[in-house]
């Protein structure tokens, strides 16, 4: 998917915003952020509002439009913008990643070597319906 660092349009707006909030949510510091259910669904907002922000601002959106554009003040727009939020800065981290190195996710650490055991139990797990399944049709 091409992402665009200076967007033109609405197309255009709506993958830079999605591209920065999905590399916002794989950050480490989001990972642990959204751990806390009491957090998460205000944690997970803030990330919309901000990577929905830096997009519009990149695309030379007035900030009195992209807030009411997204239903949020002027003042949170800035705040978001100027990294006062961690929410900010997680997406300015985000962006700065994406126009070095183009759109990548990296899983945290912690939870590759979750899914890397989850993926081997599966394997293990399938090896033995394969040979009881191959065993089933010996008897056939």
């Amino acid at each position: 998917m091409s992402v665009p660092l200076k967007p033109v349009g609405r197309e255009e707006i709506r993958r830079l915003e999605s591209a920065l909030l999905v590399m916002s949510l794989f950050d480490k510091e989001t990972f642990e952020a959204i751990k806390d259910p009491g957090t998460r669904v205000t944690w997970v907002d803030s990330l919309y509002v901000a990577a929905a922000a830096f997009a519009r601002d990149r695309a030379g959106m007035p900030t009195s439009k992209i807030a009411e554009e997204l239903g949020v003040t002027e003042a949170t727009v800035r705040r978001h913008l100027k990294g006062e939020t961690r929410a900010g800065q997680v997406v300015a981290r985000a962006y700065e990643k994406l126009s070095k190195e183009g759109f990548k996710l990296e899983l945290p650490p912690e939870l590759a070597e979750e899914c890397s055991k989850q993926v081997a139990e599966l394997r293990e797990k399938l090896e033995k319906v394969k040979k009881a399944l191959a065993e089933i049709q010996s008897w056939l």
